[in-house]
């Protein structure tokens, strides 16, 4: 088991750790998405984040975890984020949220005196274990663990079980999450499956939603961006969506989306421009070779040596055994 996280395998663990560790979004999270009433009751002064990792060594370079305890009076609630952030379904998933919950729970009663943890009246907080899924395709794992069992109807009622919560990124609907008006919603839409050129087009659609966001929330919101979206932008032009980012208000939520636009679109100049010169010097250089090739042929039908003709030319004497072998048939 590994102790405070290290660093993060993919740019959305960042990004999601970052967004889902203030508190009052996590329980955005749950408002939002969790149709149950134990939901409602949770008030955000009795969270507490846990700044440690329980992802195994064996799983390090899969997934990334957020955990939270929840004290209500003299009781506890675990929640067990774990954050599957691949392209595609990893069908383990209930096998290994047990795994972590069992090391939760193994620090717990390790970290209880004994004759407490020895008591009839000791137990073991529940752990409310979830999975943020991003991938493009839907989820296909068991969303129990028993399903993982073998012949598990045969068994029914004897067997450990529990349920997941799964907060599938591509499977809300725009209009859900744009209703939602919140910062996870916005992500979660700018986090769907999309184009680069269709990042403009989501954020005009949640400018009314950005300008609503309190200042804090706005920089979680940018910050995400920073996150998942520059690396995937050239050095120069990451530079500039920073500075474009952090120059930002909530009320300046038109600007910002502009010069977005206009970044984007001098970034797909370049991209063009830089294509179109690769085309033309790959040109001249297939023009270059086959005029070598060209050369090399007549000088094979004037009865030139093999090593003069690839020292005229510059072809490697097996390219010139391999013409000469064409000329012949």
């Amino acid at each position: 088991m590994k102790g405070s996280p290290g660093p993060p395998h993919h740019p959305h663990d960042k990004g999601y750790r970052q967004l889902l560790s203030d508190k009052r979004v996590f329980l955005e999270l749950l408002k939002t998405f969790v149709r149950e009433t134990w939901v409602e009751a949770i008030d955000e002064n009795d969270l507490i984040l846990v700044n440690k990792s329980y992802v195994l060594q064996d799983f390090s370079e899969k997934e990334a975890d957020v955990v939270y305890r929840l004290k209500i009076k003299d009781k506890s609630v675990i929640f067990y984020i774990l954050l599957e952030l691949q392209s595609t379904v990893d069908y383990l998933i209930p096998f290994r949220l047990l795994l972590y919950m069992v090391e939760i729970w193994r620090e717990i009663y390790n970290n209880t005196p004994q004759n407490e943890r020895e008591s009839k009246n000791f137990r073991l907080p529940p752990i409310v274990p979830a999975v943020l899924y991003n991938g493009a395709g839907p989820w296909t794992a068991a969303l129990s663990f028993k399903e993982m069992l073998d012949s598990y109807q045969d068994f029914s009622g004897h067997l450990l079980d529990f349920h997941y919560l799964l907060f599938d990124v591509n499977r809300y609907s725009e209009e859900e999450l744009i209703k939602a008006a919140n910062v996870i919603a916005s992500i979660f839409l700018l986090d769907r499956r999309m184009r680069s050129e269709e990042l403009v087009g989501r954020l005009q659609r949640l400018a009314g939603v950005l300008k609503r966001l309190t200042p804090d929330e706005f920089r979680h919101f940018t910050t995400w961006l920073k996150n998942v979206v520059k690396p995937r932008m050239p050095g120069d032009f990451s530079a500039k969506i920073d500075g474009i980012l952090d120059a930002t208000n909530p009320w300046e939520v038109e600007r910002m989306i502009y010069n977005l636009e206009l970044t984007l679109e001098e970034m797909q100049r370049q991209a063009l421009l830089k294509g179109e010169m690769k085309g033309r010097m790959e040109g001249r250089m297939e023009g270059k070779m086959e005029g070598k090739i060209e050369v090399a042929k007549n000088l094979l039908q004037l009865g030139i040596e093999i090593d003069k003709i690839a020292w005229a030319t510059g072809l490697a004497p097996d390219e010139i055994a391999a013409l000469k072998k064409q000329l012949e048939q």
